[in-house]
């Protein structure tokens, strides 16, 4: 057992004495905080995976189950170092994004004899569960002791909500957002009907009521369009306009607001667009009325009504924003985004946070804080599984040391704890799924075990991981592609 404890101890060691060596280099050379911070974040990453693998080599101690390798990193290119300790080959490789630890069953060659009761598989299936188990069970761990250390040091946790207050309008006087009635000082409560708890609401909402956005509503096309036949009734809906024709135009109603639910603004849920899309000549048409600025259009002889309608129908669309103004909530006049999705506003934002002082405060605080986190896991890594999330979207290591650094050199050491708690409580739902080559894939045999009274063959459970091994690494390659184009499109 201590074999367990003096190697994870050492490392341990290591990594924590680099940590704070590295946030002190932070201090004392500004102008490299952010690199810093992205190896602070590569370190941190590095504790979870040697806290799971530690898991399962102190479980596999407890029942003196003999391990041969323990490693950090995955057996792809060559090992960068390696030791034996007392039996244990400690080994390190150049794919350091990893780890596993490996029994004699593992190996085909190894010279313990096969009905040794130091194997692995001549254990019982209760405590092979426990050494599946105990990386999951170490990663849960490491989450909660993270947040409790986060609590207890800070003295407070983060609600995950925001108050978002105007600091300055910056927009063009002509822009919508001055007739508004938007006063600096204002707290933003909500934007059609949903609720702004976090500052990236307002940027979406922006986003998605943007000016000349090339979409329209159906609704909004089948309205202006029956405006549009009533002033033209000589002309059918796919009918080409005589060239020289004069068009007569009717009055434009902005679009119609788009609300979305919390899981949408989050990012849990993908956004089901619905509306239609201009096609270039209903663009260049739209373009042309707006430039002229008059009520009528002349045909070039390539439109039809609708052509116009498409093109009278992408116009502005309104925010619908209700405000708090000396404890009164106030319904503002419609905000209009421009053509670049921005309102024109600056705003100072306010983390709502959670005191926690003393023991029982910062359990219950930890704990909610980490099953609230757990619930949208879960429910993310459902969405993926339905297919609601495209696998363009995936992401994976790179993707998160790059976050999880910016956060460290935006938001302090504490939102990178707390950030790297989540990934911990992450690798532990990941790992446990029922997935040969993850804990849960062995988990589910040692079921499938236990219900048909005995194991299946080496050879079937070998054959089965090794496709599935090929799978993950296949999805590893994929999330490494997605997190690369995204750094490169300047997209993280």
């Amino acid at each position: 057992m201590y074999v367990s404890v003096i190697i994870s101890g050492i490392i341990m060691l290591l990594l924590a004495g680099l940590l704070v060596a590295l946030h002190l280099l932070g201090h004392a050379f500004p102008s490299a905080a952010s690199a810093i911070a992205t190896l602070e974040m590569i370190l941190l990453i590095s504790i979870l995976i040697l806290v799971h693998e530690a898991g399962h080599f102190f479980a596999a101690e407890i029942f003196k189950i003999k391990v041969e390798k323990f490693a950090f990193g995955l057996p792809i290119g060559p090992i960068l170092w390696k030791k034996n300790f007392r039996g244990v080959e400690i080994l390190i490789h150049a794919f350091l994004f990893g780890g596993y630890v490996a029994f004699p069953d593992d190996d085909k060659d190894s010279g313990l004899p096969a009905d040794s009761p130091e194997r692995f598989m001549n254990r019982p299936a209760f405590q092979k569960f426990c050494v599946f188990s105990a990386g999951v069970t170490a990663n849960v761990i490491c989450a909660f002791l993270f947040v409790a250390l986060t609590a207890i040091i800070w003295g407070q946790m983060p609600s995950g909500k925001y108050e978002i207050y105007i600091k300055n309008i910056v927009a063009p006087q002509s822009e919508s957002v001055w007739q508004s009635g938007l006063e600096i000082g204002d707290k933003v409560i909500s934007i059609n009907d949903s609720d702004i708890t976090i500052p990236s609401f307002i940027n979406r909402y922006a986003q998605l009521h943007k000016k000349n956005d090339g979409k329209v509503n159906e609704i909004s096309l089948e309205t202006n369009y029956d405006n549009l036949k009533k002033s033209n009734p000589a002309f059918t809906r796919e009918e080409l306009i005589p060239k020289d024709v004069i068009i007569k135009l009717p009055k434009v109603e902005p679009e119609r607001p788009i609300s979305l639910n919390e899981n949408v603004l989050k990012g849990f849920e993908k956004f089901k667009d619905n509306r239609l899309d201009l096609n270039e000549n209903q663009k260049a048409i739209r373009d042309k009325i707006e430039v002229a600025g008059k009520n009528i259009l002349v045909s070039d002889g390539t439109y039809t009504l609708n052509d116009i309608a498409y093109a009278l129908s992408d116009s502005i669309a309104p925010l619908n924003i209700i405000v708090e103004r000396n404890g009164e909530k106030i319904t503002l006049n419609p905000i209009y985004p421009n053509t670049e999705g921005k309102i024109g506003i600056e705003y100072e934002i306010k983390e709502i946070v959670i005191p926690t002082k003393g023991p029982i405060s910062v359990i219950t605080t930890s704990t909610k804080y980490l099953w609230d986190k757990t619930v949208l896991l879960c429910y993310g890594l459902y969405q993926i599984f339905a297919g609601k999330i495209p696998a363009s979207e995936l992401h994976g290591i790179i993707a998160i040391t790059k976050v999880g650094g910016d956060v460290i050199n935006t938001s302090g050491f504490f939102s990178g704890l707390l950030l790297t708690a989540i990934i911990s409580l992450d690798l532990a739902i990941m790992n446990f799924l029922p997935l040969p080559a993850l804990d849960g894939g062995h988990v589910m045999f040692l079921i499938i075990e236990k219900i048909r009274g005995k194991k299946l063959s080496e050879e079937t459970m070998e054959k089965i991981g090794t496709v599935f091994f090929m799978l993950l690494i296949l999805l590893m390659v994929l999330v490494c592609f997605n997190d690369i184009y995204a750094l490169i499109m300047k997209k993280l």
